[in-house]
């Protein structure tokens, strides 16, 4: 059986990072965070104590970083000239310099590559948020997953207590307003549904009915 490209972008909080991992496992598919690489990218912008809207010293970050992902069954390590900052990624603080680091045209082009490269055999899930917008714009399979921002801010708090991060929902719920926002109205590869995805309300669908909506839409498209 042929194996296809599938993208699934859309906001934080909406269940994307689980949804996607859960169907490429049941694809028998690689599944490929690319918001970790920005991530991780944000952690050594943030150790350097550099400005993530000053495009010279980003450029000089970039040139001697070298970003790496392995899967795993449950995670997806990143690691950074050999560190493994996997740990480090998901704090809000990282979310927002991610966002930042993310609207810069020199960063999405340096990313561009790295995960094309990733794709090019195909029989992938990539997991963000330009993935079927402009990173794969021809890929078989394209899904914008989101839901009720109060339910995304809920879900991601109770995530981010789970890791033992003491954050109020009102701070994750502001924290994720600003960045739905930056995110969405940035000139590079703003976040949005491409005209051709399949839109995946995860408001009231527990992760199991998610993943089935995606998984029966792309056996369509293997037939």
């Amino acid at each position: 059986m042929k194996k296809i490209l599938v993208t699934i972008d859309g906001p934080a909080g909406a269940g994307k990072t689980t949804v996607s991992r859960a169907v490429a496992l049941e694809l028998g598919y690689t599944y490929v965070d690319t918001g970790a690489l920005y991530r991780g990218l944000a952690v050594i912008v943030n150790q350097k104590g550099v400005d993530p809207n000053d495009d010279e010293a980003l450029a000089a970050v970039c040139k001697e970083l070298e970003l790496s992902l392995i899967p795993e069954e449950d995670k997806t390590r990143v690691i950074a000239n050999g560190e493994d900052i996997t740990d480090k990624l998901r704090t809000p603080e990282i979310s927002m310099t991610a966002s930042a680091v993310s609207a810069r045209p020199l960063v999405r082009e340096w990313l561009l590559g790295i995960q094309r490269e990733f794709g090019e055999k195909g029989g992938a899930v990539f997991e963000g948020r330009d993935m079927g917008t402009v990173v794969f714009p021809n890929a078989e399979a394209k899904f914008f997953l989101h839901a009720d921002p109060n339910i995304r801010a809920r879900r991601r708090h109770q995530e981010l207590l789970e890791k033992g991060l003491a954050v109020t929902e009102e701070d994750v719920a502001k924290d994720m307003e600003k960045r739905d926002k930056d995110d969405s109205s940035r000139a590079v590869a703003p976040l949005k549904p491409a005209e051709d995805a399949i839109l995946v309300d995860s408001s009231q669908l527990n992760i199991e009915e998610a993943v089935w909506v995606i998984l029966d839409w792309v056996k369509k498209k293997l037939k």
